[in-house]
């Protein structure tokens, strides 16, 4: 076995993986907690060196990754995002970057490339983006063609909320979240008594729906991404490596069983 391939082994191991979900945990609450100026007050100085070690832990697993690999190492889009992530993080946060220091919380997003499980759901909604994209389209269509009807029913009441096209269509964007909509409705209703047949069909048709169908594209990518993971056939073919490791110990079992009575001969 050459040096590569020892890296490439010792890198893709769980122990070494879990490891490394070990120092982006503790990263990320180190970096949490320099947001308090008391903690920075007291253990400013730890603070800094855990990140710093835990940046040079992840410098040397990208290292070693690129080493074990090569160029395969790029055709791995989780890797990629590794390597982005870490690149920023070892950009100068002075001057005109200062703002790459906020960054570095980006790192606490690699324990989504480290936790399979995690990897598979971002998976999922990256291929819902089409179906969600067609919804939220339909969304906006919905948004505008019931803004312009609020206006047109309640602009006369003088409520601030259905003043002008702006503001009546931020208000059923309210609505279509479930939030206050009763209270609207109910203070429409002394101008306008038939106001609860325009908000009850929104409701329908704008949250028990369309926010459903948001839901039921991202659970019909889950479902897809689950029966086409590579888990899933390795998970099948397990019970027949167990079969042919019990046929193997069945041979030896009758080949040790053999040797006596052929020394006895």
């Amino acid at each position: 076995m050459s040096l590569r391939d020892r890296v490439g082994h010792l890198v893709e191991g769980k122990r070494f993986q879990r490891m490394i979900i070990v120092v982006i945990v503790v990263n990320a609450a180190a970096l949490g907690c320099e947001t308090s100026p008391s903690m920075v007050a007291a253990h400013g100085p730890l603070l800094s060196t855990v990140d710093r070690v835990a940046l040079g832990v992840f410098v040397v697993e990208l290292a070693a990754r690129l080493y074990a690999h090569r160029l395969r190492f790029f055709k791995d889009p989780w890797n990629c995002f590794d390597f982005l992530v870490v690149g920023v993080s070892l950009l100068p946060a002075g001057g005109v970057l200062s703002v790459v220091r906020s960054l570095r919380i980006l790192r606490a997003l690699r324990l989504v490339s480290m936790v399979p499980s995690m990897r598979r759901v971002v998976s999922a909604l990256v291929k819902s983006i089409p179906g969600l994209v067609s919804l939220s389209g339909l969304l906006v269509l919905l948004l505008y063609v019931g803004g312009v009807v609020a206006s047109n029913l309640f602009q006369s009441t003088g409520d601030p909320r259905f003043g002008d096209l702006g503001a009546t269509v931020l208000t059923l964007f309210q609505i279509t979240t479930g939030d206050g909509w009763s209270d609207m409705m109910r203070d429409l209703m002394p101008a306008q008594p038939l106001a609860w047949i325009f908000f009850v069909c929104y409701l329908l048709v704008g949250t028990f729906t369309m926010l459903n169908l948001f839901i039921a594209v991202v659970c019909s990518a889950m479902e897809s991404e689950i029966q086409t993971s590579p888990v899933v056939p390795a998970q099948r073919g397990a019970p027949d490596e167990v079969l042919e490791e019990i046929r193997a110990l069945r041979e030896e079992v009758r080949a040790l069983r053999m040797q006596p009575a052929n020394g006895s001969d």
